[in-house]
């Protein structure tokens, strides 16, 4: 498959491309998304979560993942798109964003991961005004590769918009 100058296949292991950010994309209603590979910390696939009384629509509820409590985020239901039963393709992506009181890890579920892509700096278009629930939802930019385009995410802003980040931790 050829890969465009904006969106091209990740560089060999040790190597550095200068100017560029390594994206994970990954597909909810059948658009292409992508984070910064360095917010994901693992992509497993659906297991189901423990739901969790007045959380909004979009918290599905919570999972331990070995040992840690991680909310998980239903990515469909927070952009207001049409929801899907899950399948053997739905997984969740667990990133790690930062709060007022340090990093939090999350689930965001999501219908499938795509590929891992270089992204090079100026191939990052800014995101199109489309009003403040659009600049919430972490929007970072957009870029275009192989005749499609993929939305690029802040998942720190993203994640913030959706759930809060701001309690201290727990007290044992």
């Amino acid at each position: 498959m050829r890969q465009s100058a904006a969106i091209a296949e990740p560089p060999a292991p040790g190597s550095d491309a200068a100017g560029s950010s390594q994206y994970v994309t990954f597909v909810c209603a059948g658009v292409e998304y992508g984070v910064e590979i360095l917010r994901v910390q693992e992509i497993k696939g659906w297991d189901g979560v423990t739901r969790v009384p007045y959380t909004p629509s979009y918290v599905l509820g919570v999972m331990n993942l070995r040992g840690v409590i991680v909310p998980v985020i239903d990515l469909r239901t927070r952009f207001g798109l049409e929801s899907k039963a899950f399948d053997s393709s739905t997984v969740v992506i667990v990133v790690r964003v930062e709060g007022s009181y340090g990093e939090k890890t999350v689930g965001i579920v999501v219908d499938a991961v795509s590929e891992a892509y270089n992204v090079a700096a100026d191939a990052v278009k800014p995101a199109p005004d489309l009003g403040a629930s659009a600049d919430a939802a972490g929007a970072r930019g957009l870029t275009s590769g192989d005749d499609r385009m993929v939305s690029l995410f802040d998942m720190n802003r993203l994640v913030a918009s959706s759930i809060d980040l701001g309690s201290p931790p727990a007290a044992d």
